[in-house]
């Protein structure tokens, strides 16, 4: 089960304030092109679940992940999470053709096949772009987002905790010390992709 704290900031002034003051804290930035999967039967959909390939920077890592039974209250995330490490050269050519996820030797993707029951194949769904700056402050790894949409540029900070109200405690201080703008995000990026519309 992943579990983390997502509060939106308010635009990109937020978004540029935020990493501003989290600068001295930075560690590493990564370009991630995320793209998502169903199956042609809509057998992941249908139960809630998220088939995503996660690629960063040009093409060094692919990730492939399934995240199932998301929900998001007061700005925490709960979601089972189950992801590998895929050859990005073979996660590029399930991106041109998707029916190839039903042959790639993987155990997530086995699982998928196994549980979902994807016996017509899978079909693209597209995604989006993701600029993610990671910091290490306060003993928390705080993930600060620029989300490039087709409708819009969304901002947020992620932050992955086995204690996520004492992280969002201290997250929440540091904004309204700040005067930072922000709100408990409601909906994945995931959910925002597909609704066509910023929230």
């Amino acid at each position: 089960m992943e579990v983390e704290v997502k509060l939106r900031l308010a635009d990109a002034n937020a978004h540029r304030h935020v990493t501003t003051l989290l600068s001295p804290f930075h560690v590493v930035t990564h370009r991630q092109q995320n793209l998502f999967f169903d199956g042609a039967g809509s057998e992941l959909s249908a139960r809630r679940a998220v088939l995503r390939l996660r690629f960063y920077g040009d093409d060094e890592r692919c990730v492939v992940s399934l995240k199932a039974r998301a929900v998001l209250v007061d700005g925490v995330s709960r979601v089972e999470e189950d992801e590998e490490d895929m050859d990005p050269r073979v996660g590029r050519k399930c991106v041109a053709e998707p029916g190839k996820l039903g042959s790639v030797e993987s155990r997530v993707l086995r699982r998928v096949k196994e549980e979902f029951g994807t016996k017509k194949g899978f079909v693209g769904l597209g995604g989006f772009g993701n600029v993610r700056n990671v910091y290490d402050w306060k003993g928390l790894k705080l993930e600060v987002d620029e989300t490039k949409f087709d409708s819009g540029i969304l901002y947020e900070i992620e932050c992955e905790s086995a204690d996520p109200e004492g992280a969002k405690r201290l997250l929440e201080e540091f904004l309204k010390e700040n005067k930072i703008d922000y709100s408990y995000s409601t909906v994945s990026k995931f959910a925002i992709f597909r609704s066509g519309k910023l929230p």
